[in-house]
């Protein structure tokens, strides 16, 4: 009888959290989920957990925690509140952790599920690049394997593995430009909240769409990379490619390029990140070779997207810079989805808030832990609210 693999996910209720959660469905006889954890979508969150006999759930939000809690009083399910329990919970090594719950609510969670792991996926770019310093840490610590799982850093690593800084000639980090690529600034002034939202090849969610059409998204996958992967900074580079297909190109010095080609479903690295160094089948539809006949790849347009021109600003050595970014931007959008500033605003502000000399004085001297982190995160989002007024 071959072993089950020991599996927890953390935002289990969230669009990756689904996706690895139908993987599992299709792989059943190979999976065991001793744990799922969700912020308040307890229906969803109960229906996992009765189909995979799931014994230890998560809730986040006081309300419906109380609710699970007093409704599964006489069942044989544990039902815990926060995920700043889990190294109590969990007495022995997990084979694999999805971390994928959003925002910088998740670096907390995603460093107690390190010292748990043996395996563990990231999904939540905010944790990594805002803490990376503290993730890497632990990961060298507990000696625990990390997969990254947005599609774009999977096809870096799974493309530069064995391979160090010196083989590297450039790395292409592609984008499809989402859906206001060929507008004018008159277009672009005119652009609402229900415009934005409307990707043209991924499903996602509002927020980042909204990243997606400005391009900060690969702004800060660009950052991930840098954090992550032990390449040089200047290396990195990112080409419009509105198909979608190529998720990133290496280039080698000895004059080859690789290409990583899958369809746009995050399923297909999540079924790899569990299946981690074996090649296993993946039960899907092939990609048409007709559909990537004829790929297109083209410079960014600064002037549309002037999100790129942070990049320029990005300190070599890890700092609380990426917390500002996160939190104004994060901010910035939400004020936008709600009709408080316009699209244009968004890069505009970000701006301010980056430029700011008493934000500034904040980020330079504080040390990088957790608790910075959390402190300027309330601090820049104060900030930014302040600009709409």
């Amino acid at each position: 009888m071959i072993k089950k693999r020991k599996i927890i996910i953390l935002g289990s209720t969230g669009s990756i959290g689904k996706s690895t959660i139908e993987v599992i469905k299709k792989n059943k006889n190979k999976f065991k989920i001793v744990l799922l954890a969700a912020n308040k979508n307890y229906k969803l969150l109960l229906k996992q957990a009765k189909y995979f006999n799931v014994k230890n759930i998560i809730i986040n939000n006081s309300d419906a925690y109380i609710y699970v809690k007093n409704k599964l009083k006489n069942k044989k399910i544990n039902v815990y509140q926060g995920t700043n329990n889990l190294e109590k919970i969990i007495k022995s090594k997990i084979d694999y952790t999805m971390c994928a719950i959003s925002g910088l609510e998740g670096l907390a969670s995603t460093l107690q599920a390190i010292s748990i792991s043996k395996n563990i996926a990231i999904a939540n770019k905010e944790s990594i690049i805002c803490g990376w310093p503290l993730i890497k840490k632990k990961l060298n610590k507990f000696k625990t394997n990390f997969i990254p799982i947005d599609s774009e850093h999977f096809s870096i690593w799974y493309l530069t593995k064995n391979y160090n800084n010196k083989d590297i000639k450039e790395i292409i980090i592609t984008a499809s430009g989402g859906p206001f690529l060929n507008y004018n600034q008159n277009k672009l002034k005119k652009i609402k909240p229900h415009n934005a939202i409307k990707h043209p090849k991924w499903n996602m969610g509002k927020k980042i769409s909204v990243d997606s059409s400005t391009l900060m998204n690969k702004v800060f996958e660009t950052i991930e990379a840098f954090r992550m992967f032990n390449f040089d900074f200047y290396k990195y580079k990112i080409l419009i490619h509105p198909e979608s297909y190529v998720h990133a190109i290496v280039k080698f010095n000895n004059g080859l390029i690789k290409f990583l080609i899958h369809d746009t479903d995050m399923k297909i690295p999540i079924f790899n990140s569990l299946h981690v160094n074996k090649i296993k089948n993946y039960d899907n539809k092939s990609i048409d070779y007709k559909k990537i006949s004829n790929l297109n790849f083209y410079s960014v347009n600064g002037k549309n997207f002037p999100s790129i021109n942070i990049l320029k600003k990005i300190p070599k050595k890890h700092s609380l810079f990426e917390t500002v970014l996160i939190s104004a931007n994060d901010e910035l959008v939400s004020l936008f989805l709600n009709n408080k500033i316009k699209y244009l605003d968004i890069y505009k502000n970000l701006n301010k808030i980056i430029n700011d000399k008493n934000i500034k004085k904040k980020y330079s001297k504080l040390p990088l832990t957790m608790s910075s982190i959390l402190k300027l995160n309330k601090l820049v989002r104060l900030k930014t609210r302040s600009l709409s007024v």
